[in-house]
């Protein structure tokens, strides 16, 4: 088994090692990412599963049953990367999908209804700054008004989808009825190192973080730099500048008081004019908060809005917050987790219960279906990021829980 996951992740990967220097970069609606997928539908096909593709290009490959009017148990993840990222993201859920059918036909299991193993489309945001698109089509929560948004080279969401042989107008149509799938449990690797840290084996998640995503602008007044006095500026990134520690400490303080963690980070930064003799006029900072406490994201956001009050106030610099997202976190379906922790008992897996401060497609699939997370370690908490590496064996056991969650699953 071992030998066939290393084998046919790198198939999938289309190399011949799956740590390199550069990485992978398979971003989403590319002629990579479609490559990918290819390969990915010869492997179903391979192994005796019915390959489908849908409107927005999520590929279903379902291993029929005699009737096949029972709802089918689904699992699955992504193959499209981040610019330079690792072969495992999105590609070890994929592989130990395909495992678990493997490991369940080998073993002679007939199940009562239909499994499926779905590989979804355009998971990460990095190519045009909304994530999760084919699980969003699929659950009906993709909004149709997303097409216009453009990557760096200008090209748009929906020029992209088309160039790869789809039609934007019909992305509607992914939509799934609920009776269609009885369940959905997706691997991916952990991106921390929370299961190591306790000494397990594999994660159950119980909540994945969604964020609140603020874009908070400062906006100053330009000047000469050598001719504007220090007490007559309006400077907008002085201004911004104790916002960016503001954040880090009161992040901090609130996970002192509260059981519940929670992350906020100025991840992004841009000045204008920024010329290095024009005082900074406009300085835009994007704060992302995550939390599976949706009162706990909201505590940190009223934080942030008194704060940039104050610092109106001392500096001039007038603050404006534009809410770019503010989701509600979702908590994954009980019963599943029971179902994957029995898995572990019987494969001899202990089991560490956590919460998830990434989104991933599970977090759409549960919106319309009892859906589960589970997770498997990665080598240093690394991910997104040229050395992402999961071991062999941590594949193996991945295939290994998940064929056990199907065998139990499609039993009735």
């Amino acid at each position: 088994m071992n030998s066939w996951l290393i084998e046919h992740l790198q198939r999938m990967n289309m190399t011949d090692a799956l740590v390199r220097p550069e990485g992978f970069t398979r971003e989403g609606y590319t002629s990579e990412e479609t490559n990918a997928i290819r390969i990915f539908k010869e492997i179903a096909g391979e192994l005796g599963l019915t390959v489908k593709e849908d409107a927005v290009g999520n590929i279903i490959a379902r291993w029929e049953v005699p009737g096949g009017e029972e709802a089918a148990v689904a699992t699955g993840s992504h193959l499209d990367t981040v610019p330079n990222g690792g072969a495992f993201d999105g590609g070890a859920g994929v592989v130990c999908s395909l495992g678990a059918v493997k490991l369940l036909k080998e073993a002679d299991f007939s199940p009562k209804r239909p499994i499926e193993v779905i590989c979804f489309r355009s998971e990460e945001s990095s190519r045009f700054g909304v994530s999760t698109i084919g699980s969003k089509a699929m659950s009906g929560l993709l909004d149709p008004a997303i097409g216009t948004l453009k990557d760096q080279h200008g090209i748009t969401l929906a020029e992209a989808v088309e160039s790869q042989g789809f039609r934007w107008e019909d992305l509607l149509s992914a939509k799934r009825s609920k009776e269609e799938l009885k369940s959905f449990v997706e691997l991916h690797i952990e991106q921390g190192m929370h299961i190591v840290e306790h000494e397990k084996n594999y994660g159950i998640v119980k909540g994945v973080a969604c964020p609140i995503r603020l874009a908070v602008t400062f906006n100053g007044k330009a000047g000469h730099t050598g001719t504007t006095p220090m007490d007559r500026r309006q400077d907008a990134l002085a201004a911004a500048a104790p916002f960016v520690s503001f954040v880090q400490e009161t992040a901090l303080q609130l996970n002192d008081v509260y059981e519940k963690p929670l992350v906020a980070t100025v991840s992004t930064l841009t000045a204008s004019p920024n010329s290095m003799n024009v005082i900074p006029q406009t300085v835009t900072a994007g704060v992302d908060i995550r939390s599976v406490d949706d009162l706990l994201k909201k505590k940190m956001a009223d934080a942030i809005q008194s704060e940039v009050a104050r610092i109106e106030q001392v500096t001039g610099v007038s603050v404006t917050i534009e809410v770019l997202v503010n989701n509600p976190s979702v908590l994954l379906d009980e019963t599943i987790a029971e179902q994957l922790f029995d898995a572990g008992n019987q494969e001899a897996y202990l089991a560490h219960r956590m919460d998830s401060g990434a989104g991933h497609d599970v977090m759409n699939m549960a919106q319309m279906w009892p859906s589960g997370l589970l997770f498997i370690p990665c080598k240093d908490g690394l991910s997104h990021h040229p050395d992402e590496h999961a071991t062999v064996e941590d594949l193996k056991m991945g295939s290994e829980l998940l064929a056990r969650y199907l065998m139990e699953a499609t039993k009735i």
